[in-house]
């Protein structure tokens, strides 16, 4: 869609989700105490420490209309639900609230958890840190943490809060609805099979088979055909995405791969994937999940790219965007040296470097890269964080090149000493960046 209808789509999409707020700046937010202390050694000794499953068993009591809130905006935007941490007095809640959904992401995002699954394709080198929705019969206690999942998304939308997330396309599109592509989305999430289908479907002589055969079972298995035991045989099962080996049929593991047969090994295998991808039953929870706080009728307006655009945002910080929506406070300006260094130092970043920056800067990873002021708003409706603010440095004894850069996170607030070069700056914003592992302050 071009930009044109997409940014009137959003404006739409806005007026909905206003329009079906169920928990007004009258009513007091829900309130979750997180124990920190639970992560030892940057890594997480059991699910059940993890924040997601303190979150998810402290909010399960709490109706998800409480959840339902207007559209982030403004200096203190109202969020779904406040966070303290045990232990902590931090004033100001968006940064908290903001380190929890990017730490919740990093937990989905590893073996803590295991509601996502890496992609299989990056066994061949594709679709590296990628993750689908984990195919496989869920538990009731599974099932509540998927629908806890799918609020998450849905709280993520209401809060403008990009979250960092690297969920393949098949996901989104199980999400709004859409069918797969048999082609494109088994190549996406597996290369492998989806290699190893189109061998089987094109192969043209029954030695070939034989051979492709003998090949994939001194893979898995050696098997060896019944009527002739000198002869490697492929037999109606395949390895799941989980890595159990499943029958295609029923009697699969007696059934030989033949000539004859071949056509409907490969829709059988074909059709295993596709069916793991489609996940229905846990999708049917995400879904139930995230139509608890956004109506799932406005999915059916987008794209799967626009809703993961909407939730996820971009993996990329953009410098010109973040350039005009920043304040300079007391005093500063655009022109200041140590201002224009500053920026200098950011278009030297990687990306990477940029997205710890933001994160030092606001306790989140990825920040919006659309805002109500560019749409003919009043340029005072920023979405927040924005706008990030400059400010000078606590302090004045001694010379700024011994100081560091200070943050308030809740206000995306830079506290920046007036840095005598480039260089310094450079070191000090690197520092900051790669050093500074305290996400509480502010």
């Amino acid at each position: 869609p071009s930009t044109h209808s997409t940014s009137t789509l959003s404006l739409l999409m806005n007026q909905v989700l206003n329009a079906t707020v169920q928990r007004t700046a009258d009513h007091a937010a829900p309130e979750i105490t997180l124990d920190p202390l639970e992560i030892v050694g940057g890594e997480i000794p059991s699910s059940e420490n993890t924040y997601f499953c303190q979150a998810a068993r402290q909010l399960a009591c709490v109706p998800s209309s409480q959840l339902c809130v207007k559209l982030a905006s403004g200096g203190d935007p109202t969020y779904a639900f406040n966070i303290r941490f045990t232990g902590e007095e931090v004033h100001g809640t968006s940064g908290s609230f903001r380190h929890f959904l990017w730490q919740v992401c990093k937990e989905l995002q590893s073996s803590a958890l295991s509601l996502l699954l890496p992609c299989p394709s990056v066994a061949a080198n594709r679709n590296k840190g990628k993750y689908i929705l984990t195919p496989c019969p869920i538990s009731y206690a599974e099932e509540q943490l998927l629908h806890f999942f799918g609020q998450l998304l849905g709280i993520a939308i209401r809060a403008d809060v990009p979250l960092p997330l690297d969920l393949l396309g098949s996901f989104w599109k199980g999400l709004v609805g859409e069918p797969l592509d048999p082609e494109q989305d088994l190549q996406e999430a597996d290369l492998l099979t989806y290699n190893y289908v189109k061998k089987i479907e094109s192969v043209s002589e029954e030695d070939d088979l034989e051979a492709l055969c003998a090949e994939i079972s001194s893979q898995h298995h050696s098997g060896e055909s019944p009527d002739s035991p000198s002869r490697p045989c492929c037999t109606f099962t395949y390895i799941t995405m989980t890595g159990e080996e499943v029958e295609l049929c029923q009697g699969g593991h007696n059934l030989s791969v033949s000539w004859e047969n071949k056509d409907v090994y490969a829709r059988a295998l074909r059709g295993l994937r596709l069916q793991e991808l489609q996940n229905v039953e846990c999708m049917t929870a995400v879904r139930a999940g995230l139509g608890s706080i956004i109506p799932l009728q406005l999915l059916t307006m987008l794209s799967p790219l626009e809703v993961e655009l909407r939730t996820c945002g971009l993996p990329y910080i953009n410098l010109e965007f973040l350039k005009t929506h920043t304040m300079y406070q007391v005093g500063l300006m655009e022109t200041d040296q140590h201002i224009e260094f500053f920026w200098t130092a950011l278009e030297m970043f990687t990306q990477e470097e940029l997205c710890k920056f933001i994160k030092f800067a606001c306790n989140q990873e990825r920040i919006p890269f659309t805002c109500p002021c560019k749409d003919g708003g009043p340029d005072t409706a920023h979405v927040p964080p924005y706008p990030m603010k400059i400010a000078p440095s606590d302090g004045a004894a001694g010379s700024p090149d011994s100081r560091y850069i200070r943050v308030e996170t809740c206000m995306f607030m830079v506290k920046l000493p007036q840095y005598s070069s480039l260089d310094v700056m450079l070191e000090k914003l690197r520092y900051a960046v790669h050093y500074r592992e305290d996400p509480l302050s502010g």
